[in-house]
């Protein structure tokens, strides 16, 4: 039998539909209002939630939604009188499975329940099987995902997730771009107790100061021009499970404020609320920048550093480890081949003495853009040095006594320009240390223009760029 929440501000219904499940076996909670009824499925998740449409303060719209957000995966009927069959209707789009028209007899609602029961079930089957796989994913992803390798720098790093994933505490990785740090969040999610909860991303550095906080901690509706209703913030769709915080160093005063709070007091409060939620979430964040250095010029607060710097994972660049370049090319090839060419099996000796000899200032996400690239031109079952782009030195892009590029009839000018922007920014983003405003100023660019060509190159993804306007 199953564990049902029913939740209707109207007593006599409310009690009736209680004792007509309890016959039915079921074990049966009842609320009162919409508020008490989610509080009572944050405590213990239902098999199914019974709501009512029309009630005081929170409604059974309002009520759906936020079950949703919590939970994606969760059955929600409703109740609702014959002349308000639309709005049923609008509960179904917001993701209850189906309605009942009151008044009903009690075998109608034990027939509506036993359905909805049939398909939770389903679902928590579907959800057992999906975090299974997850985490055969997430274990395999030690030895076949972006931190491929064998290198002493990599399997010291390895051994270091395992570890700080058992705890609950947060992690700092560090890294620069490109070197897999959302992956080493994910490993520490899916090696930790909290596999089975959720793992939610924010790329903090693609988000404004005021939008960021919205995204965080969620807003009530009115909450500022644009907030036509109550949205839940990341750390409340995050409970039970783990945040990664990307980018971490790009947040604003404010904000690292508030992040404080949370992380001291385990609560938030939504922009433009005032009742205070209890948040149960691992907290994992990540940066490029030194932070150590940011606390000495005054840009990162210290207290929030010490709190985020618990457990610091550092995650080598792929110059330090090149043997691991190899096995990270034959990944890719593995990974994009079938999709980008299927003919193409592997590398040979020339192609990946080539990718050996490069800096890699992009790191392994710079290396699959590489990958990827040469797919598209390759003609033989292996990928030569003719096939990488021309930046690695492949014959393509031959270079004379001054070191500009040979003009070569099969290559027009477009080509060996953009080949040569390519270099200019690899050797100015390696020489600033990945910071891109100091990039920017060797470039003589605009940073909005740096952050275009860096991800057309493959030295960062789309994620990390700055909101616009």
């Amino acid at each position: 039998m199953a564990h049902v929440l029913i939740i209707d501000d109207h007593d006599t219904l409310r009690e009736g539909m209680t004792l007509t499940l309890t016959r039915s076996g079921h074990t049966v909670s009842a609320a009162r209002s919409g508020t008490e009824g989610l509080a009572a499925y944050k405590k213990t998740p239902f098999d199914l939630v019974v709501t009512d449409l029309k009630m005081e303060g929170m409604d059974g719209i309002a009520v759906t939604q936020a079950l949703k957000a919590m939970n994606p995966a969760v059955v929600v009927m409703v109740v609702t009188a014959f002349g308000t069959i639309e709005t049923a209707v609008r509960a179904m789009q917001e993701g209850a499975y189906d309605f009942i028209t009151k008044p009903f007899p009690p075998e109608v609602l034990r027939a509506k329940v036993d359905k909805g029961l049939e398909l939770a079930s389903t679902r928590q089957q579907v959800e057992r099987l999906t975090a299974r796989t997850a985490a055969h994913d997430a274990d395999a992803a030690l030895t076949h995902g972006n931190l491929v390798g064998e290198s002493e720098p990599l399997q010291r790093l390895m051994s270091q997730v395992r570890k700080a994933a058992a705890s609950d505490a947060t992690v700092l990785v560090r890294g620069e771009s490109g070197t897999g740090k959302e992956l080493v969040a994910r490993m520490l999610h899916q090696f930790s107790p909290r596999r089975d909860g959720p793992f939610v991303v924010v790329h903090c550095a693609a988000l404004a100061e005021t939008l960021l906080e919205s995204e965080l901690f969620g807003h009530e509706r009115g909450a500022f021009t644009g907030a036509v209703k109550r949205k839940l913030g990341r750390f409340e769709l995050a409970d039970g499970g783990t945040l990664f915080l990307d980018e971490i160093g790009e947040i604003p005063a404010s904000v690292q404020t508030k992040l404080l709070r949370v992380l001291q007091e385990k609560e938030i409060q939504r922009v433009g609320g005032e009742e205070t939620l209890k948040v149960d979430v691992r907290v994992v964040s990540a940066t490029h920048r030194d932070l150590q250095a940011e606390v000495k010029a005054g840009r990162f607060r210290e207290d929030l550093y010490y709190r985020l710097h618990i457990v610091p994972l550092l995650l080598p660049p792929l110059r330090e480890r090149p043997e691991d370049i190899a096995a990270l090319a034959r990944h890719f090839v593995a990974k994009h081949g079938p999709r980008v060419n299927r003919r193409v099996k592997g590398l040979d000796d020339s192609a990946l003495k080539a990718l050996v000899r490069h800096p890699w200032p992009g790191n392994v996400r710079e290396l699959e853009n590489a990958v990827e690239q040469a797919l598209v031109f390759a003609e033989g079952e292996q990928l030569t040095e003719a096939d990488l782009p021309s930046f690695l030195g492949s014959p393509r892009s031959r270079t004379d006594a001054t070191g500009l590029p040979v003009l070569q009839g099969d290559r027009p000018l477009p080509d060996i320009l953009e080949d040569l922007e390519r270099q200019l920014i690899a050797r100015a983003y390696e020489k600033a240390g990945n910071v891109k405003t100091e990039t920017a100023r060797l470039l003589g660019i605009k940073t909005s223009a740096l952050y275009y060509k860096l991800e057309k190159y493959g030295f960062i993804s789309k994620g990390e760029r700055p909101e616009e306007g």
